[in-house]
């Protein structure tokens, strides 16, 4: 079944788990993350840059998840991940994306506001729900890098404000990760946290998870992180497979040969994420 965040996350709230969101960094990557899903038993967020959305074809990629949610009975959504541009989000709405991300989060909050009520409205027309995010996350998205003296944490009072104002699904919430952290592991702000969670009444969501070490992911998910966002972990985990795999191998071998083991690589990290995600004692 093709469905929308807002979906997935209720069922995910309802049952006190999150739901992987993976970023498909080629087309190859897509079908290993559904079937991982399918393993798993469990609904699953494929997500796409929009670099990466324009490079394969939004059309493309809409029709791929459909008929892989049809053919193997899985539980997709496909989501527009940090968009800063009206125009990207538009495009992939009237492509057929079934949820979108606006990352106005560099902006000032009023300014924030404006921007995700504009994609809100345009988004409801079609059924597609809508991620936000308030405060700034460090590290490197899709080529655009924040610094850490850039770094803003999640104000409760303004994320009360900003959900009130917007009508999100979602908010993507600022307490110590980091986009393109796989060397360390993160200190989460547990508190801030709970702060955030205590006053909005919304799934929160987390950029950065694979700098999360694994004995906290239980821990933000019992503080209401419903969307877990993964994506260096798979691009690293592809690039070094593929780096043995093509070094290894003579030039005129098929091509399946480099591919599959990456597959098996991204497989096997999503299936182990979920299973976190999952959050069973």
């Amino acid at each position: 079944m093709y469905s929308t965040l807002k979906e997935v996350l209720k069922e995910a709230n309802d049952l006190n788990m999150a739901v992987g969101a993976f970023n498909t960094h080629n087309l190859e990557m897509l079908p290993a993350i559904i079937k991982a899903a399918v393993k798993e038993k469990t609904p699953v967020i494929v997500q796409t840059s929009c670099g990466t959305a324009n490079y394969i074809g939004h059309k493309n990629l809409v029709s791929i998840c459909k008929s892989m949610a049809d053919e193997y009975g899985a539980e997709v959504v496909l989501h527009l991940d940090h968009a800063k541009d009206y125009d990207e989000i538009r495009k992939a709405i009237d492509a057929g994306y079934s949820s979108v991300m606006f990352d106005g989060s560099s902006l000032p909050l009023k300014e924030n506001i404006l921007g995700t009520k504009r994609v809100v409205a345009y988004a409801k027309k079609y059924g597609v729900s809508v991620e936000a995010e308030l405060g700034t996350v460090g590290g490197t998205e899709d080529g655009i890098a924040v610094a850490q003296d850039e770094v803003r944490y999640t104000d409760p009072a303004d994320a009360v404000e900003f959900v009130k104002q917007t009508g999100i699904d979602a908010l993507a919430v600022a307490i110590g990760t980091n986009h393109g952290q796989y060397k360390s592991k993160t200190n989460i702000n547990f508190e801030r946290l709970k702060e955030i969670k205590d006053m909005v009444d919304i799934p929160l969501v987390i950029h950065g998870g694979t700098g999360v070490k694994e004995e906290d992911v239980k821990k933000v998910i019992d503080l209401g992180i419903r969307k877990f966002n993964v994506g260096t972990e798979l691009l690293v985990g592809w690039n070094r497979e593929s780096k043995t795999c093509y070094d290894e191998h003579k030039e005129n071998i098929s091509n399946r040969e480099n591919v599959v083991p990456c597959l098996n690589v991204i497989e096997e990290i999503v299936s182990r994420k979920i299973k976190l995600f999952k959050n069973i004692d």
